[in-house]
């Protein structure tokens, strides 16, 4: 059976929502976070709800249902998310509640709107869809897996389109404490440097992608999804390579049908040691591009990977800002998007044009 991303939509620290260049002038931070530019939610949220949203809801939401409009979707199968850290911004409200009123009876809006789930929650009230409706929080797995939740039930006939999609966000208050445990860069740089520093530490991220994969061909669709995988602490090359080669065997491809390989290089230099070794083994003869100087890194950014693949194969543009100028005289077929999360969480996607 084949699987098709009849739609898609994201909300990054790039201009990437609604109709807009593809990724044609890029946005440049300095320091070492990016933030999201959001949209004038209006357009997507009734006034009277935005009032009650958080940040992260009105991503999520605006983000889904920007997505479903494009595919003229208004009752999807099913609506499958993901989120590692889910509403930040509300729990840390509610803690900050309790202490203020030193643990006594604290308001209960900010706890129920801080629960993993409210954003796919959302979509389907605002939708009034009562189809299945489920949330992962796998941490660096959490996109991957409500992606293959989305498959299995495809395959399974349980739905013809399905809305998937991942959402984190990145507040002052866990910006803070990520920063203490080293994960980010101590000096500030450009993020379109990033890839030029070999240092420790990462930019931080955050951002919101949604997919509508659906069984049935249409003209309009952005690509086909050929297959996902994740494997979990592969810490050894060779089980890594050996993995890759194992992916590409048991969906019928190898390394020369692959025109682009995505990686997830996020210019930290003991995690980026993979992806270099790769590139002088079983990726030598590829073409490799990266993303994460445009999203930055958090656990859920394999959804703007799968966002850029889907929307090259659809526009045939390989954007200069995501690799070598050869990439951009080369039209791509087959994409093949390499990820790891803190050299724990590994997933492969395959994406090919229709």
């Amino acid at each position: 059976m084949k699987i098709y991303i009849q739609a898609t939509a994201a909300i990054s620290p790039q201009n990437t929502f609604a109709q807009v260049p593809f990724l044609t002038e890029p946005v440049a931070y300095t320091g070492n976070r990016l933030q999201t530019i959001e949209p004038d939610y209006k357009n997507f949220i009734d006034v009277k709800l935005l009032r009650r949203m958080s940040r992260i809801i009105k991503m999520g939401v605006a983000t889904a249902s920007a997505c479903l409009q494009e595919a003229g979707e208004t009752n999807p199968g099913a609506i499958i998310t993901g989120t590692t850290y889910g509403c930040l911004e509300d729990t840390g409200i509610f803690l900050t509640e309790i202490i203020q009123r030193n643990e006594e009876m604290p308001p209960p809006t900010a706890f129920i709107q801080s629960t993993h789930n409210t954003v796919g929650a959302q979509v389907a009230l605002m939708l009034k869809c009562h189809n299945y409706n489920n949330t992962f929080v796998h941490n660096g797995f959490s996109f991957e897996s409500a992606l293959l939740d989305a498959v299995l039930l495809l395959k399974d006939k349980e739905a013809d389109t399905i809305l998937v999609g991942s959402v984190d966000e990145l507040t002052d208050n866990s910006y803070t404490v990520l920063n203490r445990l080293g994960l980010y860069k101590r000096k500030g740089i450009s993020n379109l440097d990033l890839f030029a520093t070999h240092s420790k530490g990462t930019l931080a991220g955050e951002g919101a992608a949604f997919f509508l994969l659906t069984t049935k061909y249409a003209p309009a669709v952005y690509a086909q999804l050929n297959g996902m995988a994740t494997f979990y602490e592969q810490v050894d090359i060779k089980d890594i390579e050996q993995q890759i080669l194992l992916f590409l065997k048991e969906h019928h491809s190898n390394l020369q049908d692959i025109d682009i390989v995505i990686t997830g290089k996020n210019g930290d230099a003991g995690e980026d040691e993979i992806y270099d070794q790769l590139k002088q083994s079983v990726f030598v003869e590829n073409r490799l591009i990266q993303f994460k100087h445009l999203c930055g890194e958090y656990p859920t950014a394999t959804s703007f990977a799968l966002w850029m693949a889907a929307t090259i194969l659809k526009t045939g543009e390989v954007p200069a800002i995501t690799g070598s100028q050869e990439v951009q005289k080369h039209t791509p077929k087959k994409i093949l998007i390499y990820n790891h999360y803190q050299n724990k969480y590994h997933s492969l996607l395959l994406v090919s044009s229709c």
